[in-house]
């Protein structure tokens, strides 16, 4: 067989079982918060978006700016099909699992194909494939591995070119997802288990990733707490307990490496009880198979040290040390491992080799592949589907975790927005019930009940939801409406209307028509009729360049009535 022939054939191996695996992800929809990196990002069609995802704090997430960039590019070729977002992660993964190959190969590690192999095809990988919002995972993957094969190539060769390409490809990786930062520490490892010295040299040729890596993880620890809101109780948990939540994850995550069932979208949030004997147990197995590793060190070869390293590493800023907001619901996603999996995939590839080597039996590796690679994309496949779109993601996420509020929630707001409004507020119950201290579901149930003419219970909901989140505009916003024009007299408070609009005018900057025109209802109530005029216009201006001519229409309309000094107040429902 010719040369090329053998990097091709297994190569395209390898593109093929991807595009197979994840075709029911080419099928998939917009799903969870891909609307707000997506279908409702003004940053991908304003004239100085770019601009702006580079050099704001605009971004609905964490500073993606790369990521966010081919969003836009793709919004220009083909607008909201879903299909052309879904092409590029596949496409993207299909690349990465290449990569891996190549350089598992290049650190001559037995088993590179079937380790890439099985990086490709594995379930856990369907989270960052299969949904859009995870560009950022793959891409930042892309070029990760992309830092990882010319840091080979300068090690081996001492061409600075390489050296300097992968300053460029790493900084490329932060800028699609900060969790490149770990990869200094990969750096370190290829070093070692290539038996090269680690000498001040190296160090110093490390020390500007270091850099760059500490930067953007302090630049994205800022943005989290600043601007995606991880402040608060559930956010401060001390050093014991997130020692316990990384100890437990690290071996969550292998669990379902070797174990892949029942993978969902979002896992049961674990109870974290330092004063409890038994929670230590995950950390006492810890610390015992890494104090067995370094002991047989000297048996087991390196290759297993740099696997176990490279993975708790690559791992180390999901493990709860830093907090993330998606830690108010669960303490571990699929997602998190998409790189460091890495470790312990290439880990089992070499010691299926390795075997077959003792034995001398080739077989042995042929039959593992034909076992395992099958198995594996047809999970894949049934993972794949789950993505298929919002309700099916929400409901197949209730039957794998029925202990989930969040989907409760949000399965509610969906079926909202279809107008059925009865079923949306018994799972707003239900959320509520698991979680009385999950504001979204407090406020959507209040909403829901204010739809429906409950504004007795509404306003009981809206108040819990401020009492959670003080500064929750939208439940102070609707709180404020409902007191300013119930048809209930005796639910009305003018005075504590205005307050509460004012105050969630205050927290938007007064830039929010709706929130506008409630504070001019509220000013009506009280009979402040000017000023409720003077408001509405505002609301009504904000409404028109906004584009919302339904919104800009309800207070032309209310505007006249209190330019005649007559308050608004809602119709009664019927039947009251």
């Amino acid at each position: 067989m010719i040369p090329w022939a053998r990097l091709a054939i297994p190569g395209t191996l390898i593109v093929v079982f991807v595009c197979l695996a994840y075709f029911p992800a080419l099928r998939g929809g917009f799903v969870w918060d891909d609307e707000a990196y997506v279908t409702n990002n003004p940053l991908l069609t304003a004239p100085d978006g770019l601009t702006r995802i580079w050099f704001s704090t605009e971004p609905p997430s964490q500073y993606f700016p790369l990521t966010y960039t081919t969003f836009r590019i793709e919004r220009v070729l083909w607008g909201l099909n879903p299909a052309g977002y879904h092409l590029v992660n596949l496409l993207l993964h299909a690349a990465n699992a290449l990569l891996v190959w190549r350089l598992l190969k290049r650190l001559n590690v037995p088993g590179a194909w079937l380790a890439a192999a099985i990086f490709a095809l594995h379930p856990v990988q369907v989270e960052s494939v299969a949904w859009i919002a995870e560009r950022k995972n793959v891409l930042m993957c892309f070029f990760f591995l992309l830092t990882l094969q010319v840091w080979i190539g300068f090690v081996e060769g001492g061409k600075w070119r390489f050296y300097w390409l992968a300053l460029v490809f790493y900084a490329l990786a932060l800028c699609s997802k900060t969790t490149a930062c770990t990869l200094p520490a990969a750096l370190l490892l290829i070093l070692w288990l290539k038996g090269r010295p680690i000498d001040w040299q190296r160090l110093a040729q490390t020390v500007p990733f270091l850099a760059m890596g500490l930067g953007m993880g302090l630049l994205t620890m800022w943005w989290e707490r600043y601007h995606v809101g991880t402040q608060g109780k559930l956010f401060s948990l001390g050093l014991p307990e997130r020692v316990l939540v990384a100890s437990h994850a690290v071996w969550f995550y292998l669990g379902k490496l070797f174990w892949p069932v029942n993978l969902t979208f979002s896992y049961p949030h674990w109870t974290i009880n330092a004063a409890n004997p038994s929670a230590y147990g995950w950390l006492v197995m810890g610390i015992g198979s890494g104090t067995a590793i370094y002991f047989t060190r000297r048996f087991v070869g390196r290759g297993v040290v740099v696997a176990t390293l490279f993975y708790v590493a690559t791992l180390c800023p999901m493990l709860g040390f830093v907090m993330l907001y998606t830690f108010r619901y669960t303490f571990v996603a699929d997602h998190y491992q998409y790189v460091a999996c890495l470790g312990p995939i290439a880990l089992v590839a070499a010691l299926v080799v390795r075997a077959a080597e003792t034995l001398r039996t080739p077989a042995v590796v042929y039959g593992f592949a034909a076992i395992v690679l099958p198995v594996l994309a047809l999970l894949t496949w049934r993972q794949a589907g789950m993505y298929t779109d919002m309700e099916t993601l929400r409901r197949t996420t209730l039957a794998r975790n029925p202990g989930c509020w969040m989907a409760y929630n949000n399965l509610g707001v969906l079926l909202r927005d279809q107008g059925r409004v009865e079923e949306a507020v018994e799972l707003y119950h239900k959320s509520v019930e698991i979680n009385p201290n999950n504001s979204e579901a407090q406020f959507n149930l209040g909403t829901a009940l204010a739809a429906r003419g409950r504004f007795d219970e509404a306003i009981k909901n809206f108040r819990m939801a401020i009492q959670i989140n003080p500064n929750f505009s939208e439940a102070l916003n609707n709180l404020a409406w409902v007191l300013a024009t119930s048809p209930k007299a005796e639910l009305r408070d003018g005075t504590q209307a205005v307050q509460l609009a004012e105050r969630a005018c205050e927290l938007t900057h007064y830039g929010q028509p709706a929130f506008l025109g409630t504070l001019a209802a509220a000013y009506a109530e009280c009979g402040r009729f000017p000023e409720a005029v003077t408001t509405a216009e505002k609301a009504e201006q904000l409404a028109t360049e906004a584009g919302s001519k339904k919104l800009a229409g309800k207070n032309r309309q209310l505007l006249e009535l209190y330019r005649a000094g007559t308050p608004y107040h809602e119709p009664a429902p019927t039947g009251q």
